[in-house]
């Protein structure tokens, strides 16, 4: 009785079993990058040495970076696109849309294995792809045809039962999942969802409870693929592509959950976590200065659609910002045909550009103690763009009220005014795939275009027998990779030049950062719980690094960047006593002796002297992320096993 987790592992299990915790090697199928994390990407391949991509489809969208302020975004796209013609990657344009949109539209398939330098990969559980977020490199050795290397997740099995209210929508599920996990609830767990609510639910819908299910830690969430997959792939002109996929009967999970979902209620993730979700009766009546509805994580024409009826002959709150960011040139052209975005346009709504655009920082930051109401996955500080945001995440019902009312709005009150707009998903959609470029053969001969931005990939050093280090930041639980590398407009385009973007580790918390660092010279961070929750960014790793950061001793890890700090030789050590973190402070030496001959011969306990005291710590690493240690970094362990 095989959940359907299992059942899309084991044909792609190359190494390890079906054991909670033990690392296991999958195949994978499909790659995807994204602007923001590509350029390194493509370096980093460069840097390997092959010719072309040996994966099944390699697929690279330019959906973060769409501001061309100055030269270096569109150098790097520029670059981005030759190095796609070099190595037989496909290429969506700028303007085409978000990755996890556009890649549901075009190639995703039930039943396949994707792997993305983007933590929001997931929202392929859709499509009933098994899809993981993770760090670049990662996703370079995967196009290198590697395997995926990966702690084998446990599967929280969530029963969903009955169906949504109206005025509620598929993101006040996650919404209430978030409300019952929080942030870390779901670390090392694959979240399956089956049951008879599942069939009530769309593909989009389903994508955007998969894309969200990153922020309860999880390492991917899935559904199952049934007549409702098998229409929209229909509606896509990709039938074919289909094929039923579920749980067996009576399947068996590591856990158990049930959500009724005639019992889910209008829920907002208030400021500044994703995690803290309240109902909207506690929040409701609180100005609201900007709304915006789009991003990655409400992907649906259904969703744009509805918003459009909701305001169809209204206008938006005179002193409310009314953001639409389509997720795709498709959805954006299939709301054109239905006449929703004339209804948009009359009721004040800015019309965007398909792209994350403010999800990432890139735009849209709202004023100085503003209140921001979004559709968006994530309201860490600071993420928008502006210090001391307030910025809430929400359904698009519940976006499309406050965009009305002026103030936070239960949808639900709308009801008094006009019914609940009813979408049907339709039965074909205006299909153009004009704007995604297909690698050919001839295109191998491409030359690589390189602006004076795009600078090589560093050099990383192997690890030292003995360490001394000096504690150049101490920071608080639940720090994201916004906080350690932040986004925005201003940061983003250094994203090929790592001596560059290394200048901003830690800048919202301590501008100084890059500077103590090259005075310390050998440096170590100090964190408390899920430390680099949030995005995949490799280059929250990779930054410090290069400005000398060996050691970093948390709490715990969040599970994409733990593997990124192994992949560029950072050590991800956990205090073995948690009271030990109120030992440290910013001003600690630490040392480790021997510390090259006790990864060599698999010691899980590592002391650190501190003052001539030993406190004790836990390196639990995999083997191979041990080897990476040892040589200072993936691409040097594995150029190595290349002959490089």
């Amino acid at each position: 009785m095989a959940n359907l987790t299992h059942k899309i592992i084991e044909p792609h299990l190359l190494a390890g079993t079906l054991t909670p915790g033990e690392e296991i090697a999958l195949k994978i199928d499909h790659a995807l990058l994204q602007d923001a994390t590509g350029t390194m990407v493509m370096l980093e391949f460069e840097a390997l040495g092959l010719s072309r991509v040996r994966v099944d489809l390699a697929a690279q969208y330019v959906d973060h970076n769409l501001l061309q302020t100055d030269f270096r975004n569109a150098d790097d796209h520029r670059f981005l696109q030759s190095a796609c013609a070099r190595y037989g990657i496909h290429f969506s344009k700028p303007g085409n849309g978000i990755s996890h949109q556009v890649h549901l539209e075009n190639f995703g398939k039930p039943g396949l294995t994707l792997i993305g330098a983007d933590s929001h990969t997931p929202a392929a559980a859709g499509l009933s792809l098994l899809s993981f977020g993770a760090g670049g490199l990662d996703v370079a050795l995967a196009m290198a045809g590697r395997p995926y290397y990966l702690p084998c997740p446990k599967v929280l099995g969530v029963k969903l039962v009955g169906r949504l209210p109206e005025w509620v929508s598929a993101k006040d599920i996650i919404l209430e999942m978030l409300r019952r996990y929080g942030v870390k609830g779901c670390l090392g767990m694959v979240v399956e969802y089956y049951g008879p609510g599942v069939t009530t639910l769309s593909v989009e819908d389903r994508a955007s409870i998969g894309n969200m299910g990153t922020e309860l830690g999880a390492t991917s969430s899935i559904f199952p693929s049934d007549d409702n997959t098998r229409r929209y792939l229909a509606a896509q002109w990709r039938e074919a592509d289909w094929q039923p996929l579920s749980a067996d009967e009576g399947a068996a999970y590591d856990l158990y959950d049930e959500i009724d979902l005639a019992k889910v209620e209008p829920l907002i993730a208030c400021p500044s976590s994703p995690g803290n979700v309240v109902a909207i009766a506690q929040v409701a009546g609180t100005k609201v200065d900007q709304v915006i509805v789009g991003s990655s994580a409400n992907t649906g024409l259904k969703d744009l659609l509805r918003v459009a009826k909701i305001m169809q002959g209204r206008h938006s709150s005179p002193e409310t910002d009314f953001h639409i960011n389509p997720s795709s040139r498709q959805v954006l052209e299939n709301a054109i045909a239905a006449g929703g975005i004339m209804d948009l346009m009359q009721a004040g709504a800015k019309i965007h550009q398909s792209g994350c655009l403010g999800c990432i920082g890139m735009g849209q930051a709202p004023g100085t103690g503003q209140v921001s109401l979004r559709t968006f996955p994530r309201n860490f500080p600071g993420r928008s763009g502006t210090k001391d945001d307030q910025v809430y995440l929400c359904s698009p019902e519940t976006a499309a009220a406050a965009a009305l009312k002026g103030v936070i709005t239960d949808p639900r009150t709308l009801s008094a005014e006009m019914a609940y707009p009813k979408v049907d998903e339709p039965e074909v959609r205006l299909i153009d795939r004009t704007s995604i470029t297909l690698p050919t053969e001839e295109t191998a001969a491409t030359e690589l275009v390189r602006g004076p931005n795009i600078k090589p990939f560093p050099q990383l050093g192997p690890l030292p027998e003995n360490l001394t280090v000096k504690v150049a930041i101490k920071v608080a639980d639940n720090i994201s990779t916004d906080a350690i590398m932040p986004a925005g407009n201003k940061v983003l385009p250094l994203r090929s030049n790592i001596e560059a973007i290394s200048e901003f580790v830690y800048y919202q918390l301590d501008p100084e950062f890059h500077l103590r660092c090259r005075m310390l010279g050998e440096c170590a961070v100090i964190g408390g719980e899920n430390y680099g929750q949030g995005s995949s960014r490799e280059h929250a790793a990779l930054a410090p690094r290069y400005l000398g950061v060996w050691v970093k001793i948390a709490k715990s890890y969040a599970r994409i960047h733990k593997a990124n700090l192994c992949n560029f030789g950072i050590l991800p050590l956990t205090f073995k006593n948690p009271a030990d973190y109120d030992r440290l402070s910013s001003s600690s030496v630490l040392q480790l002796l021997d510390i090259k001959s006790r990864i060599e011969r698999g010691d899980s306990e590592i002391p650190v002297m501190i003052d001539r005291t030993v406190i004790p710590t836990l390196l639990e690493v995999s083997t191979r992320q041990r080897q990476s240690l040892i040589a200072g970094g993936m691409l040097n362990l594995v150029r190595g096993e290349l002959g490089g």
